[in-house]
């Protein structure tokens, strides 16, 4: 049975950072290709950042490039998302999202699908990001 928890949000003023953490048991981590979502107050789910099985492969979306960065260790079976400059737009629930069969880019653009999440091998429940001004 796949477990998945994401964990390090929380209250942060505007240009602070944070780190939030995933880790999941009950699967083989470097064969997911994985991303972050988030979901703001009253908006649709969208994809944050995504990184290939090996890592070699990253992409962000235009609005937290240069200010966010992810990462693995397959070793650990952990996905880090580093948010520096945080602005108050980023304050959502983010998720950690795996798919051993779609590409790091097509799961980025997953949430933008009717039904695609319900298809993803792997969402975690969240956390939730708060950026004040």
């Amino acid at each position: 049975q796949v477990q998945v928890v994401e964990s390090g949000g929380g209250l942060v003023q505007a240009g602070g950072s944070l780190r939030l953490s995933c880790t999941a048991s009950g699967l083989t981590w470097g064969s997911y290709n994985m991303a972050w979502f988030r979901q703001a107050p009253g908006r649709e789910r969208e994809g944050v950042s995504c990184i290939s099985r090996s890592g070699r492969t990253t992409s962000w979306i235009d609005s937290v490039k240069g200010r966010f960065t992810i990462s693995r260790d397959n070793a650990k079976n952990t996905l880090i998302l580093q948010m520096n400059s945080l602005k108050p737009e980023d304050t959502a629930m983010y998720y950690c999202a795996a798919d051993d069969s779609l590409g790091p880019q097509a799961l980025l653009r997953i949430p933008k699908i009717p039904g695609g999440i319900e298809t993803l091998d792997v969402l975690g429940q969240g956390t939730l990001v708060t950026v004040s001004s």
